[in-house]
């Protein structure tokens, strides 16, 4: 037995579909037969739609098997051309049976394979006949299926709809020049055909409808002309109003009610020579002051622990130049306050004269107080308040 080839597929491009059907099982079989009067081949294919099958056979295969399904002799006869015009003979019915007004005549059963993957029955009241075909694999039925039946079963369906007149009522010609004018267009550009044929509403509406009926569909679509043009902007997305609680509903402070306002920082102000004398002055006054004003020599020296001639030296030694820098001080801010009118004005400061007359005073009662070596009195501990440092 040959295997089908792609060659055989093309023969049977020309070739109708013949339908049978099992009364078993309630199963359609479609038959595409072709046969070669020069090689005196046979082939045939077979589907149910959903698989197809295919068998070829040869000169000598052919003479055998009809042979043996009408029990005649397995000899051949003995002369060889008197066996090849037998064969051609008995090919050609067998061609003229497959055909839409012979197959008719023809009984169809579906017995027990015993060659290939499917045997069919084939009888009328004059002879018998059977096929044996194999399973062609899932990739080439789905192939031949395309080609064979379902693309010209769309084209058909887009003439019907497309075609203004009735194809019922067209005579042959006409039919004819109308199915090769939808063929010619398919067969050069096969998706724009196909594209054109099932996207226009009533066609696929009507198929959608056919396609629910045929499988059980309770609720079946209706059958539109017209679709029309949907809305396709995305839409906008809805933000939910939050559920207010009673715990919610009281105030929670948040970071930004704890931040406190920063107030903007005043540029800064270019210092002249002048300024930094004065703010160190400044700085040193207020504690050459509190200098001056420390409690008594007595309790200064119990506190430090060192011999009164010691601290009265310490003590001393600072007090002149801060007389100096005071001095100084007082006279300054009358010719500073001229060259710097943005700076900030300035307390006034007490007269230092009396601030003076009254150190010059402690001073000789400490003196005084050290040569009489007299007990100095005890009281409250005050901390040691020494002169600023300059830096």
């Amino acid at each position: 037995m040959e295997s089908f080839t792609e060659d055989h597929s093309k023969l049977l491009f020309s070739k109708e579909w013949l339908v049978k059907v099992d009364s078993q099982s309630s199963t359609p079989y479609l038959f595409k037969f072709t046969y070669s009067s020069v090689d005196l081949t046979a082939c045939i294919l077979v589907t149910d739609t959903k698989t197809a099958w295919a068998e070829v056979l040869t000169s000598n295969q052919f003479a055998r098997r009809w042979r043996a399904c009408n029990k005649l002799s397995i000899s051949l006869l003995p002369d060889p051309d008197e066996e090849e015009s037998w064969r051609d003979r008995h090919l050609a019915l067998l061609g003229t049976a497959h055909t839409l007004g012979g197959f008719q005549e023809l009984t169809f059963d579906v017995a027990k394979p015993t060659l290939g993957d499917l045997a069919l029955e084939l009888e009328c009241s004059h002879w018998k006949w059977k096929w044996e075909p194999t399973f062609l694999g899932p990739k080439l039925s789905a192939e031949i299926l395309s080609k064979h039946l379902i693309m010209p079963l769309i084209s058909v369906n887009h003439l019907a709809f497309s075609s203004s007149d009735v194809l019922g009522d067209l005579t042959p010609g006409e039919l004819e020049k109308a199915t090769d004018k939808v063929g010619r267009t398919a067969r050069r550009t096969a998706d724009t055909h196909l594209r054109n044929a099932l996207s226009k509403p009533r066609v696929s509406t009507t198929l959608r409808r056919m396609t629910a009926m045929f499988n059980f569909l309770p609720e079946l679509p209706a059958i539109i002309t017209d679709a029309g043009t949907p809305d396709l902007r995305v839409p906008a997305a809805e933000i939910p109003s939050p559920k207010i609680t009673a715990r919610d509903s009281e105030h929670k402070p948040n970071d930004y009610d704890m931040e406190s306002p920063r107030e903007p920082t005043p540029p800064a102000m270019p210092q002249q020579e002048d300024s930094a004398t004065e703010s160190e002055d400044e700085v040193t006054a207020p504690k050459q002051r509190s200098l001056l004003v420390s409690p008594t020599p007595s309790r200064h020296l119990r506190d430090s622990g060192q011999p009164p001639s010691a601290s009265l030296s310490k003590d001393a030694t600072p007090a002149q130049p801060s007389l100096s820098r005071s001095r100084s001080h007082a006279k300054a801010p009358a010719s500073d306050s001229d060259s710097s009118p943005v700076r900030p004005t300035k307390k006034p400061k007490p007269p230092e004269d009396s601030n003076e007359d009254d150190s010059e005073e402690e001073r000789r009662q400490r003196a005084a107080a050290i040569k009489s070596g007299a007990a100095a009195k005890r009281g409250t501990r005050q901390p040691l308040k020494r002169g600023g440092k300059r830096f």
